[in-house]
């Protein structure tokens, strides 16, 4: 989440500024505690740990159903699951873009970059140059020099170590961000922090030794400069509150997960039922233990009244499984993501059926796109710089940006959409209505194909079948088209004399 500041409190934006930085990290730290409770229940450490059963001879089956979990995966797998389109405005190139978006496997990137902005309502991305083998290039006098080989990356970053300074306008432009790293000895003990500055710039690493927070003495172990003319930390947000998928579920979460746990404690609580004698008592022997234990008595003396029987606690499980069903339904209506699990949610009902039990998760979708295609605008912007100084001729500005949600379709509907449009609908608008379609006109070109080639096929069969026949019907289309360039001939020789 960033941190909105006054620009004119730092002065030169390209020199460190150890008060606003420190400001920063202490805003960093005071967000540890939500972003950890967080990360903790995604990972299963959520409240029902800590329950304890207030029957000190029942054990406490703390059951943790994780559907923190569940809904930040599903919602993931739905946003990224397919990869992200982008295309190039008329008359614009962004292909070394895209090659480097191959050699990186951006879309592994964008599912894992979409889980912390799931989890925590935000992420951040650090885009950095990787130096790798030189390269052995000639002067003008050519004599060979080493040139250093340098490739762009991307990489997602921890929320929990990083925070994006920006100024006070309306457009928060970023100023100055702040990633820190725990740095450990071979015990593994925490002995400092590396805090490193990207300013619009320059870069520059600090190493402190008591905690995070940078003093003036500490060293500068980096000093260098900053090639992409702007902070190379990208912000995502998941909506405008920044908050995560099941931030708001945290009560009905530990709701269902206590209702669960009392339900097999309640279970274990009746096995280890309390045994009462009435009308006759036994003995404090080990003998008639050892057979309380086991569950075997023997029969009661016949006396007036003398009776024996289970002392038990009796509880409604219809109930308790009608109020479990209710939390569930819950949880999944105000998170917007269906429970496929339900056996109402068939896998056999209509398109139309299927788009209306996934109307509110779609919604959910299509505002996440657009925050995450903010972000994925500055990542362009940041890339073309770079190519550009490679001696690139990018340009994506205007480029579009798509993606395709991950959710289940009827395919036999979409089809027979396409069909009906046809002549219509430009082909090359109907094709894109299908799922794992990344190009239109590609789909277009190898109908072509498969036409031409099809009308291959059936003219060498009708050879086989009435060679003389076809061979006929060749030599009239050439005769006809003999006939057309004669027609054309005289007609030009008719202007020519008009003239």
């Amino acid at each position: 989440m960033a941190l909105v500041i006054d620009k004119d409190l730092l002065g030169d934006i390209n020199e460190p500024n150890i008060e606003a930085i420190n400001y920063a990290i202490t805003e960093l730290k005071s967000r540890q505690k939500r972003l950890d409770m967080l990360s903790d229940y995604y990972n299963g450490k959520q409240e029902i740990e800590k329950h304890t059963f207030e029957n000190a001879n029942v054990g406490a089956s703390n059951v943790m159903i994780n559907h923190a979990k569940y809904i930040s995966d599903m919602n993931v797998g739905f946003m990224t699951g397919n990869p992200i389109k982008y295309v190039a405005d008329k008359g614009k190139n962004i292909d070394d873009i895209l090659d480097i978006f191959k050699q990186i496997d951006i879309h592994k990137h964008d599912i894992e970059l979409e889980k912390d902005l799931s989890v925590f309502g935000y992420g951040y991305e650090l885009l950095y140059l990787k130096q790798t083998d030189p390269i052995i290039a000639r002067d003008k006098l050519g004599n060979e020099k080493l040139t250093p080989n340098t490739d762009l990356k991307i990489e997602v970053i921890d929320p929990r170590a990083t925070i994006v300074v920006t100024d006070d306008t309306v457009e928060h432009e970023p100023l100055f961000a702040v990633f820190a790293q725990e740095k450990k000895n071979l015990s593994g003990e925490i002995n400092g922090y590396s805090i490193t500055v990207y300013m619009p710039q320059r870069i520059v690493e600090y190493r402190t030794e008591l905690g995070m927070e940078v003093a003036s003495t500490d060293p500068i172990v980096y000093d260098g400069e900053n090639l992409f003319g702007a902070v190379p930390i990208i912000e995502y947000r998941n909506n405008e509150e920044r908050q995560g998928d099941f931030e708001q579920l945290i009560s009905l979460i530990d709701a269902y997960n206590l209702l669960q746990t009392d339900r097999i404690s309640d279970k274990e609580a009746f096995v280890d039922a309390l045994l009462v004698t009435f009308g006759f008592g036994l003995d404090n022997d080990e003998d008639d233990k050892q057979r309380l234990n086991r569950g075997v008595i023997e029969a009661p003396p016949r006396e007036e009244g003398a009776d024996i029987e289970w002392l038990t606690k009796s509880f409604d499980e219809t109930q308790v499984n009608l109020l479990s069903q209710s939390i569930e339904n819950d949880i999944h209506k105000i998170s917007y993501v269906p429970n496929m699990n339900d056996e109402k949610f068939m896998g056999n009902v209509s398109g139309e059926a299927m788009k209306f039990k996934l109307f509110g998760l779609e919604n959910l979708l299509s505002i996440k796109q657009r925050y995450f295609f903010d972000g994925l605008r500055r990542r362009l912007q940041l890339m073309q710089t770079i190519v550009n100084i490679k001696g690139a001729n990018d340009d994506a500005s205007g480029c579009k940006i798509s993606l395709t949600a991950n959710i289940p379709s009827n395919l036999s509907d979409v089809v027979n959409n396409i069909k009906n449009a046809d002549g219509v609908i430009p082909r090359k608008y109907t094709y894109s209505w299908l799922p794992d379609v990344d190009s239109p006109q590609d789909v277009i070109d190898e109908m072509n194909e498969q036409d031409a080639e099809t009308i291959r096929k059936n003219q060498d069969a009708l050879r086989q079948q009435d060679p003389d026949r076809l061979e006929l019907e060749e030599s009239q289309d050439d005769s006809s088209e003999d006939n057309k360039e004669i027609q054309s001939d005289n007609n030009h020789s008719k202007r020519t004399r008009s003239i």
